[in-house]
């Protein structure tokens, strides 16, 4: 990458003013905390109490990360017009939560939920199907931690010019995350959410209002150019691009918004209608976010045409250096946008982790290994094994072989697969356990199937959307040919998240 002009001493200083203020945050949240023991609902989900403008900004930093800016706009300059997917699928995101979210909040509430499979396993009574559930779930949590560390490494060498080296950004900053995480659980991960969120929104309209300046033009005069000089990146795609883009938009929207940090920030809202609010500003976050990240691609094509496939990959950091040579102004925003950038890659990261231990310490720990435990102690056999399980996922991504990280590709495709036992478990009373789990046995064989075989889609649609459509097929006919079944003593049918969702 090219030296960026905030690289050097300038990029330690925001990295490590960055750092001390997340250590700081995680020291406040935890001193705040009213348990003097940490309980299960208060660590993992700041007790249930977030209001609107933290719940907004923590749902937002589940789904845009650092690689978002940098790995987003580099997609368009090469793709094109076809990247525009990326902001649809930020749009199914949103309507997904609207699916499912509201009903399960208030069954969630009722219910003292925890962790997402809580509520597979109130839904279904089936072992088999939340064991299935919790084993797919952690899969996905490490394949996206392992994820956010090697990005984290990547974003601070890569925008400080090679000053900080990889391996050491990787070790400081995930000991800076599991500091803070540690201390303040959810509370401190939703609020450094919150400093993230804000640094990126502006880093970004920054990041582009600079790159329309460099142009010298309007955004029009910008696409008049495309259309005369490279009439290929703004051309409408061919029918199997098409549908792979469709395919995308699909599994993309429903896997994301079903991760397990997503799941519980919807557990974490102080109500149902601090939770709509903040879905309602997250509608705007695609045009707002993708939309400028992928103006940013397609301005860069303007700006430094011809690169490379590899060259094209540095295309944030170049704009970056340009914007921030402008002007004293423009420089203070590109230090502001480096730093969100690396941010929103550690808080990203600890979302993960914090899911990642609430499972084991609740669903694998507490139900199987100790029943008995005390809560504050399945806490902290949670965020030990936490930190354990990062430590080794930081031994990945300190030098990631190449198969492995093939292999850990795998994880949109099957976390799609518990889309219908939280949307249509919702909504259908007759869907039953049994179907639910086959269903999502036989998505995950097709899924899991199609990447061993390294067949990435057919005729454009991906495998995880050909092993949803059979999984989805065998919920539907196991449940319909299935006898109904009195209802369960301990779960009153009146219980129904629909039917509680009236109330």
């Amino acid at each position: 990458m090219e030296s960026l002009t905030f690289s050097g001493a300038p990029g330690i200083i925001v990295l490590c003013a960055y750092a001390a203020l997340m250590l700081g945050i995680g020291f406040w949240a935890g001193r705040r905390r009213p348990d003097k023991k940490h309980t299960l609902k208060s660590y993992y989900l700041a007790g249930g109490n977030l209001g609107v403008l933290v719940l907004f900004f923590t749902l937002y930093a589940t789904q845009y990360s650092g690689n978002t800016v940098i790995g987003y706009a580099p997609q368009a300059y090469r793709a094109g017009f076809p990247w525009w997917q990326s902001v649809t699928f930020f749009m199914v995101i949103t309507a997904g939560y609207m699916l499912f979210a509201p009903r399960l909040y208030v069954l969630a509430k009722r219910k003292s939920f925890v962790t997402p499979t809580d509520w597979i396993r109130h839904r279904f009574g089936s072992p088999a199907v939340t064991l299935l559930a919790t084993l797919l779930m952690l899969w996905a949590l490490a394949n996206y931690l392992l994820e956010q560390l090697v990005a984290m490494g990547h974003a601070i060498a890569g925008l400080t010019g090679g000053t900080v080296p990889y391996q050491v950004a990787v070790a400081l900053f995930v000991c800076v995350m599991l500091l803070y995480s540690w201390t303040g659980g959810m509370r401190a991960v939703a609020l450094t959410d919150v400093m993230q969120g804000i640094a990126l929104l502006l880093g970004v309209a920054l990041l582009l209002t600079g790159a329309f300046y460099l142009t010298g033009e309007s955004p029009a005069g910008t696409t008049r150019y495309l259309i005369e000089n490279d009439p290929e990146s703004v051309s409408s795609p061919p029918l199997e691009v098409s549908v792979n883009w469709i395919s995308m938009i699909v599994m993309v929207g429903l896997s994301i918004c079903l991760y397990p940090h997503a799941i519980q920030r919807i557990y974490a809202a102080h109500s149902e209608r601090a939770l709509k609010r903040s879905l309602r500003f997250l509608v705007w976050m695609p045009l707002v976010t993708a939309g400028a990240v992928f103006c940013v691609g397609m301005v860069g094509i303007r700006l430094f045409p011809g690169l490379s496939d590899g060259e094209s990959e540095q295309l944030v950091g170049m704009i970056a250096n340009e914007v921030g040579a402008i002007n004293t102004a423009f420089y203070v925003a590109m230090v502001l946008l480096f730093g969100g950038i690396v941010a929103a890659v550690v808080s990203t990261a600890d979302s993960a982790f914090l899911s990642l231990s609430s499972i084991i310490s609740k669903d694998v720990y507490g139900r199987y290994v100790n029943p008995r435990a005390e809560e504050h102690r399945q806490v902290r056999l949670g965020k030990t094994v936490g930190i354990a399980v990062v430590f080794v996922l930081l031994l990945l991504a300190w030098n990631p072989p190449t198969t492995l990280v093939n292999i850990f590709v795998l994880k949109m495709e099957l976390l799609v697969q518990l889309a219908p036992s939280f949307i249509l478990g919702m909504y259908w009373k007759r869907l039953t356990g049994t179907a639910v789990f086959w269903g999502m046995a036989v998505g995950v064989v097709i899924a899991g199937g199609m990447t061993w075989l390294q067949i990435e889609n057919v005729y454009g649609v991906h495998g995880g959307i050909i092993g949803l459509l059979a999984n989805v097929a065998i919920c539907v006919t196991g449940s319909l040919a299935a006898r109904p079944q009195a209802p369960r003593t301990d779960r009153p049918e009146a219980e129904h998240p629909r039917q509680l969702h009236e109330e």
